[in-house]
């Protein structure tokens, strides 16, 4: 039996009525950036690896591994998150699949080797790192959306460094980091294939941004159609129901 710690608590993984996942308010819960990165991404189904950077309580490779049959592995810097994520892979019995290992993204070329995965997938923080007294005063949230551990450079590095040549990038992010994004793709060899923006609701500018690149891909990158999160009474869109719940 899996234990839980403090405020944590025991959710169905939305569609996947099969899949639990452990959350906690105050420590990580997962949010709809995620899920729609998991849809979002390509994914290889019966050959291959995928490493997930970034990986919180694992909620990627959860979501991942519905969709495929290959290892995955999740790279978490938090010792309170990756015992969080070490626990989700207990729960779920998915051992002989999923990996979680405790470190820094910046340190797992080097450990785990150079062009080994055929998909990398990262959610990384959104926010340069403001002056002390502007951060969060929860450890936990502050490092996961503030860049106090990793830059959006060594982000893209690390991902260009892991991902085999040929292989996929795909990340999620903010619309006003874009340039920024497209900048350091090319300049690590990823080059950008697919983008998504996604708006709250019509009328309202974007505030997720989708992108998958190839590592040593030939440029030709792909607008795809906007995805409106809500309608104008507030309410799910068609497109948000059938990511989140198949329907």
């Amino acid at each position: 039996m899996v234990q839980l710690t403090g405020d944590e608590r025991i959710d169905y993984l939305l569609a996947e009525e099969n899949i639990r996942i452990i959350q906690s308010p105050t420590v990580f819960a997962f949010s709809l950036d995620a899920v729609l990165l998991a849809k979002f991404t390509h994914v290889p189904r019966t050959r291959g690896k995928i490493l997930d950077l970034c990986t919180g309580n694992g909620v990627i490779p959860l979501f991942l591994s519905t969709r495929s049959r290959v290892p995955i592995t999740g790279v978490e810097l938090q010792e309170r998150l990756y015992d969080m994520a070490v626990r989700n892979v207990e729960l779920n019995q998915l051992e002989d699949r999923l990996e979680m290992i405790q470190g820094d993204l910046k340190e797992m070329p080097k450990r785990l080797g150079h062009g080994k995965y055929d998909l990398v997938t990262c959610n990384p923080p959104y926010f340069p790192t403001p002056q002390s007294e502007e951060l969060n005063i929860n450890e936990h949230l502050a490092i996961a959306r503030h860049e106090i551990h990793c830059s959006l450079e060594e982000v893209v590095h690390s991902c260009s460094r892991l991902v085999k040549p040929g292989g996929k990038v795909s990340m999620v992010h903010r619309p006003g980091r874009m340039i920024d994004i497209l900048t350091l793709f090319r300049k690590y060899r990823l080059e950008p294939k697919r983008l998504q923006l996604v708006y709250p609701k019509p009328g309202r500018e974007a505030n997720i941004l989708l992108i998958e690149a190839a590592r040593d891909g030939k440029p030709d990158l792909k607008i795809l159609p906007p995805l409106y999160a809500f309608t104008e009474n507030d309410e799910y869109s068609d497109d948000l129901k059938e990511i989140l719940y198949g329907s």
